[in-house]
């Protein structure tokens, strides 16, 4: 069984014990959080979709928060002396999904 749930403007397909990386999220480590799901599959068959959907939830738990790598990005405007370099890390919270509620 597997569900796609939808988290920080993103869509992601998870299953029981699965460990994934999603947008940072507000709380500690080792707390329960649940993900609204927008579809909920069993044995590559439609189970729950669409309207249904919104009575089906996944339960997680927060295994970690970190930062991602270092993206740099350069600005550079020719015959202009311009040059411009600027980095970001984006910060991601780690969690394991325990179960899925349909």
């Amino acid at each position: 069984m597997h569900a796609i749930i939808e988290t920080g403007g993103k869509q992601y397909r998870v299953a029981p014990g699965e460990t994934l990386r999603v947008e940072k999220l507000i709380g500690e480590i080792g707390s329960e959080v649940e993900f609204p799901t927008l579809a909920v599959f069993k044995d590559d068959s439609t189970l729950v979709a669409g309207a249904e959907a919104a009575n089906a939830r996944v339960k997680a738990t927060i295994v970690g928060n970190d930062r991602a790598g270092k993206i740099i990005v350069f600005k550079f405007k020719r015959k202009k002396q311009y040059k411009k370099t600027i980095g970001h890390r984006q910060s991601f919270t780690e969690v394991k999904v325990s179960d899925i509620l349909a």
